[in-house]
């Protein structure tokens, strides 16, 4: 494995060789019963992640490949108003930070059209993936549960997850009806660093068969400040959203559906973007359903159904050559439909199986206006695809799982013909219209060996492809809210990875630890390659070097290495007062080169961080630090990035209510800070990171009421 890969050995056959040790540890930590957390992502087969007091370590210890899990609590903990700022700093992920109303996650450096984001099961249907600088088109406030997947689980959801899926869980459409009949939560927050404030109220009523859900957010911000006593111009975010649903409850299922509409107004900042007041406008109206169906049969156990339907729009306004208006729209129409079917466990030689097949299809229309149509004019995608997943359980301790899928897809486009070197040649490009037909295929296996003393150990394997989509195919110009002028090439073949990856955890006990070791080999590698040349608005602006306001960006394709380790581990130490003290710590790092050895551009540095923690049946403390390395394994005309620590403290009280009829159940109080050294923070993976800091020092306070 090289460099990077003797660490990596090395810290993960520690971490095993201290396995059976950590166990026979007296349980000094107090104790504490709650009920599970229900992880829906990673499989058709519903898997329960052993639950801890707020503040711990969730672990899926039955997950073929590594699971993240948010809960409620910890959402609403973290300062970050994006989802993709909600996991920056798990092991092994990351976010692109743009702007604070656009980053989206980052998982093993890979980001944009190999990171699928969902909202309860459905695509969330954006066009998050075509920029850096657009949304993803759901906030934090409507998230109760936020769950990311890798590895072969991915194949339920296409060949565009191939880095992992981000799946943001919440009660939109109901699948059961509340236990005393109504339940509401309301929140709020404030933050100092952006002056801002957020608020969501969640109500849940139901009656005899019939359960409803309404939601409603608004969150406000102004520009954040930045060390030692600045602020980020144009960095504030204005956002609201709504959402009403309903579903019939009945003895052998469910079937509901829900309407969303979301609403957000964001700046860009950037020195250019700054100056020219750049802003995303963006509107969204989503349709979803979902169902289940458990019929009294004895060959099928379930019958499930998603389906989601989007009307997405956003404008990006500013000025230019003196004149204040929409430069661009974007449009997308979007459709996603799958159905699954699970068959009854069936005896065999070799064990009981259990598992699905299920379908797929989508469709994707999208429109530009203005400016926009410079970097893509509209495009078409269609896409069906069938899959396939079974475990068996070979013995008491030993699973095995495979899946396999098959997909059909079709991008219609326009493309632009361009010289060899990318610069102006006295000729404006040529146009033609192109259509590309792509069959991935891909399978996956596992194992699962439980060990003794609570250990569970797993090792899969997969071969993934992926086929590129429209912007990489077909983008032709200047996106000016990333100061990006990007060409696509209507040439580009299937992505093909092979990987396999070793995993050891631990969910019960003392000692709690998640740790994975993998390796991806891609042949055909898609990236963004900046050529060293800039742009104006217009490809006659086109030069060698510097000397514009736009970076010219290539999509091109190499093979490439992809490798790396996470570890998250947790320790009750011994007990205190009446609660337990203890240590976490994290690490993680990938190491991703091209075949000539040369680097992948925009990866995450090696992280190392740690903390200390209190907490009773009422109480959360800790404090934690960070350590981001230096970036200095850059690719071409890329700029190495220094390190960075960031110090994290935070103090909640929940109070536990038993209420006689509808009343208060639960009052949860608490504060929370990041970079309390207010430290000069930069994100190597983001486009803008030498013009744009991450949040100095901030404080946030929150409160959450239950009924």
């Amino acid at each position: 494995m090289g460099r990077a890969g003797r660490p990596l050995a090395a810290a993960v056959g520690i971490l095993a060789a201290l396995a059976t040790e950590g166990a026979h540890r007296h349980a000094h930590g107090q104790s504490q019963t709650l009920p599970p957390i229900v992880v829906t992502a990673p499989s058709p087969l519903m898997i329960a992640a052993t639950a801890i007091p707020s503040g711990g370590l969730i672990v899926v210890e039955d997950a073929f490949a590594p699971v993240t899990v948010l809960p409620e609590d910890e959402i609403q903990r973290i300062t970050a108003k994006t989802i993709g700022g909600l996991l920056a700093e798990k092991p092994g992920l990351s976010a692109s930070t743009f702007a604070p109303g656009a980053s989206r996650p980052v998982i093993r450096g890979l980001d944009n059209f190999r990171v699928r984001i969902q909202e309860n099961g459905v695509g969330v249907h954006d066009l998050s993936d075509f920029g850096e600088d657009h949304a993803v088109a759901i906030d934090p406030l409507a998230a109760q549960k936020v769950e990311v997947v890798r590895g072969p689980a991915t194949l339920r959801y296409g060949s565009q997850a191939i880095g992992g899926v981000v799946d943001v869980g919440n009660n939109r459409i109901p699948a059961m009806l509340p236990q005393r009949g109504i339940a509401f939560v309301g929140k709020s927050a404030l933050t100092s660093v952006d002056r801002g404030h957020e608020s969501a109220a969640l109500l849940d009523a139901g009656g005899r068969n019939v359960a409803l859900h309404v939601d409603a957010f608004e969150r406000r911000a102004g520009d954040y400040a930045i060390p030692p006593g600045g602020r980020q111009a144009n960095s504030g975010v204005n956002s609201r959203g709504h959402s009403v649903g309903a579903s019939l409850v009945f003895d052998q299922g469910f079937v509901g559906a829900s309407v969303t509409r979301l609403l957000s107004r964001y700046g860009i900042p950037g020195e250019e973007a700054a100056a020219n007041g750049n802003n995303i406008d963006l509107d969204q109206t989503r349709l979803q359903a979902k169902g289940e169906y458990r019929p009294d049969a004895q060959a099928i156990a379930a019958v499930r159904f998603w389906f989601g339907a989007t009307q997405y729009q956003h404008d990006e306004r500013g000025t230019e050559d003196g004149v204040t208006g929409i430069l661009s729209t974007f449009r997308n129409r979007q459709q996603e439909g799958r159905v699954e079917i699970g068959h009854a466990p069936l005896a065999s030689p070799l064990g009981m199986w259990s598992g699905a097949l299920g379908v797929q299809a989508g469709r994707q229309r999208i429109a530009t206006q203005g400016e926009a149509e410079e970097f893509l004019l509209p495009a078409h995608s269609n896409s069906v695809a069938a899959y396939l997943f079974e475990e068996l359980q070979l013995t008491e301790t030993l699973k095995f799982q495979a899946a396999g899928r098959i997909e059909s897809a079709k991008v219609d486009g326009t493309t632009g013909i361009f010289p060899g070197d990318y610069v102006y040649a006295g000729a404006d490009p040529g146009l033609e219209a192109r259509s590309r037909a792509f069959k991935p295929m891909s399978v996956s296996a596992g194992f699962l060996q439980r060990l003794p003393q609570g250990v569970v150990a797993s090792l899969t394997g997969q071969y993934v492809e992926r086929a590129p989509t429209a912007p990489e195919l077909f983008s032709k110009g200047a996106h000016h809210a990333s100061a990006t002028f990007e060409i696509g090439n209507p040439d580009l073949g299937k992505e093909k990875a092979r990987t396999v990856e070793f995993g050891l955890r631990r969910a019960r006990g003392d000692w709690r630890f998640d740790a994975s070791a993998y390796y991806a080999k891609y042949s055909g590698f898609i990236y963004k390659a900046l050529t060293g040349n800039t742009c104006g608005h217009e490809f006659a602006d086109c030069v060698a070097g510097a000397g514009e306001e736009l970076t010219q960006v290539v999509y091109a394709q190499r093979d490439a290495a992809f490798r790396g380790i996470e570890i998250a581990t947790q320790l009750d130490l011994f007990a205190l007062g009446n609660g337990a003290f203890g240590v976490e710590g994290q690490y993680d790092i990938v190491r991703a080169t091209f075949a000539d050895g040369s680097n992948v551009p925009r990866i995450t540095p090696q992280r190392l961080g740690g903390g200390v923690f209190w907490r009773n049946e009422n109480w959360l403390a800790k404090v934690g630090l960070l350590h981001a390395f230096a970036q200095n394994r850059v690719g071409d005309n890329e700029t190495p990035t220094a390190g960075y620590d960031n110090l994290k403290a935070e103090l909640s009280y929940a109070r536990r209510y038993r209420p006689a009829g509808f009343g208060p159940q639960e009052l949860v109080l608490g504060i929370s800070a990041n970079n309390l050294l207010n430290d000069d923070m930069r994100n190597h993976v983001s486009f803008n990171k030498n013009e744009v800091l991450l949040p100095g020092r901030s404080i946030k306070g929150f409160a959450t009421l239950r009924f």
